[in-house]
């Protein structure tokens, strides 16, 4: 197994932190506790030691693409969301090309059963009691309720179009969904599972929600116009919204030394943004991390920030004494989720059924604007035989045609459009990792990817974005 950095994890100031309405004994990350990734290209969950910042190894739950193509594959597709039992023994995983939710054991990393649900689920998580597990079915309109104990769905709860994440008060006795098509949260009675009220936000699309620590506010992410809403609990209200940044993805909340602080990831600028907990935000720091920071997540005591890096297949760990990456962990591709579960482990070593690090390191490439605002990052991945090229693309023309070209080619290697907004996002299959590799490490005059308006043969004077320095 691959150990990144050894760093010895001094206790500083307690401080109160809760993590889902679940109340823990505050300490610094121990060996018995865990750091999980859902990663979503080699359908694995990454398992890591937060005391010692390594890699144990990962609980496969199906095989890298492009293997899940074959009408036989009977493994989980595109692992996305996490949660955990308020007891900490169990770990749910959530595939929304499959379409599950896997129950999987923290002390031995062993799946206890499937449960199949509705159209693309997205996250998941226990109530508080620990008696129910309610999954969000992002493809239609309900939240699916499973039993626990015997993995069978319960109920339905019918919510507004595409459910993106539920999140339970501590109390128990509310819950919230945000949406991914659908510009509201909606607020639930645990105990009757009906919608009590619906709470009108800024944008449609919001991938998370998190409570502040003191529980008064819930927080929620705007992925599609970067930026945070806040709610007021008490009277179930906006309370504001603040400008975030581009691909504003999850947040998570450490009660630090110097105070509460929010720490937001910022996909499409590399960043974890900082902000006070005041009436009015301030911006405190921005913390450079790795590509495409996407899920963020606390230890118990705050001393440490886990950030999920989707495009740079790993977790960083940053210090929140001085908001400094001090750890980078190697993880499986594009992990989206991170959760991080104390006292996993109560016996042994926590390695029984992981198996070794299945990918490879990627291959990042970001696109500047010849002209025009536009911007876009690439990244290159092995996947055994075939190597894909997974480009997205910003601020362009609303439904325009673009084709993608590498230097020292006339044709391109795959043509997309966009949508309304100006973003695309394509994926192309091919062996192409060793060609930008080799092209990469040219004089710096030598443009290496390209996306030009339109499609035909390359036309430089109609190039808008590259990957040139």
């Amino acid at each position: 197994m691959e150990n990144v950095m050894k760093t010895p994890l001094s206790a500083v100031a307690l401080s109160l932190t809760f993590t889902l309405g679940t109340h823990l004994a505050l300490a610094a990350p121990s060996p018995t506790d865990r750091v999980y990734t859902a990663d979503q290209n080699t359908n694995t969950v990454s398992v890591i030691n937060p005391a010692s910042n390594t890699l144990l190894g990962q609980i496969r739950l199906g095989n890298q693409r492009p293997d899940i193509l074959s009408p036989l594959y009977k493994g989980e597709i595109n692992v996305h969301g996490l949660g955990f039992s308020p007891d900490h023994k169990t770990l749910i995983a959530i595939s929304n090309g499959s379409n599950s939710v896997a129950f999987i054991d923290t002390a031995t990393n062993k799946v206890k059963g499937i449960t199949y649900v509705g159209r693309s689920p997205h996250e998941g998580f226990f109530s508080a009691d620990g008696k129910e597990v309610w999954v969000v079915v992002r493809g239609e309109n309900y939240i699916s309720v499973i039993d626990p104990t015997t993995f069978k769905e319960t109920r339905r709860i019918e919510t507004a179009a595409g459910p993106g994440m539920v999140l339970f008060h501590p109390n128990g006795k509310l819950a919230f969904v945000v949406h991914s098509f659908t510009a509201e949260v909606d607020v639930i009675d645990v105990a009757t599972h009906k919608v009590i009220k619906r709470i009108p936000v800024v944008s449609p699309f919001s991938p998370f929600l998190q409570f502040t620590p003191n529980a008064k506010e819930l927080w929620m992410t705007h992925k599609d116009v970067g930026k945070v809403t806040r709610i007021d609990l008490e009277s179930l209200e906006v309370k504001s919204v603040f400008d975030t940044g581009f691909i504003t993805n999850h947040i998570g909340f450490a009660k630090t030394a110097q105070g509460t602080r929010a720490y937001v990831t910022l996909g499409g600028d590399n960043l974890v943004k900082v902000y006070s907990m005041d009436d009015t935000p301030k911006l405190l720091t921005s913390i450079t991390v790795g590509a495409l920071p996407h899920g963020i997540w606390p230890s118990d005591d705050g001393t440490r920030m886990y950030v999920g890096l989707e495009n740079g297949d790993a977790v960083d760990v940053i210090d929140t004494a001085n908001d400094q990456v001090i750890a980078r962990v190697p993880a499986g591709q594009a992990p989206q989720a991170l959760v991080y579960v104390s006292n996993a482990v109560s016996t042994g070593d926590g390695t029984a059924n992981l198996v070794a690090r299945v990918n490879d390191e990627p291959l990042n490439v970001a696109l500047k604007a010849s002209t025009g605002d536009g911007k876009g990052f690439v990244v290159a991945r092995n996947l055994g035989v075939v190597d894909s090229l997974e480009v997205s693309l910003f601020k362009l023309k609303p439904q325009t045609l673009y084709s993608l070209y590498m230097s020292g080619q006339d044709r391109p290697l795959a043509s997309f459009k966009t949508n309304p907004a100006g973003a695309a996002n394509s994926t192309v299959i091919g062996p192409l990792r060793t060609v930008i590799s080799a092209q990469s490490k040219q004089p710096a005059t030598a443009a290496t990817l390209m996306i030009m308006e339109g499609e035909g043969a390359m036309n430089s004077s109609k190039v808008v974005l590259s990957s040139g320095r």
